[in-house]
Order: structure tokens, then sequence, then C-alpha cells
């Protein structure tokens, strides 16, 4: 089973196990992490939003326009962030890290 890095916003690193096909998003509620996902990943929020560390981000999958039309929304936006929900896992992230941002706006609440 894959092994990944998340850095929560105090700077300490989370080694968890990654099961195939599951979200970032999952894989992070699964381990007790901060993250708020407040639309439980149907892609109508930013609360998920991670930032992927730079080495990594171009070996995942492009993110889709829909996806950075809702990452246009989180606060601290950087060049590598993307949306929890939208990373599935397969056994080519082996070692993947990425930050959560000290911060999420959620718009669901009004």
């Amino acid at each position: 089973m894959p092994r990944m890095t998340f850095i929560d916003s105090a700077g300490t690193s989370h080694e968890v196990e990654a099961p195939l096909g599951h979200s970032l998003l999952q894989i992070a509620w699964d381990n007790g992490l901060d993250v708020e996902g407040a639309c439980e990943g149907a892609m109508a929020c930013s609360t998920c939003h991670v930032i992927v560390d730079p080495e990594w981000y171009a070996r995942l999958d492009a993110p889709t326009e829909d996806e950075e039309d809702m990452l246009d929304l989180a606060p601290g936006l950087k060049p590598t962030s993307r949306l929890g929900c939208q990373i599935i896992v397969n056994e080519a992230m082996d070692g993947l890290t990425v930050r959560l941002p000290g911060s999420t706006r959620n718009l669901m609440l009004g």
C-alpha cells in the first residue's frame, strides 16, 4: 500500500498509509487530520485544499477546469494547489507529500 506524508499547518509531518482508490480527503479524515471537506468530496467547496509538493505536482493528473474554478475560492492558493477530493491514490503515488494550509473558506455556510 502506498504511503504519503501530510504536513499540517503547524509544520508537523504525518506519514500515513494511502489505500488505493481513496481520495486524499478521505485519507486525511481516516487519519484524524484537520481537513474540513465541507461538501464531502462533491467538489462544491474548496475546504479540502492541499498544496502538493512541487516535485510531485507534475506527476499527478492535471486538475479539471471545474477543480481550478473551485480552487480560485481557496485562501492561500499556491501554484501547486489542488483539491484533496480530486486526487485519487494509485500505486505511483507512493511517497507523495502534501501540505495542509493554515485556513480554509467555507462558502457553503453563507
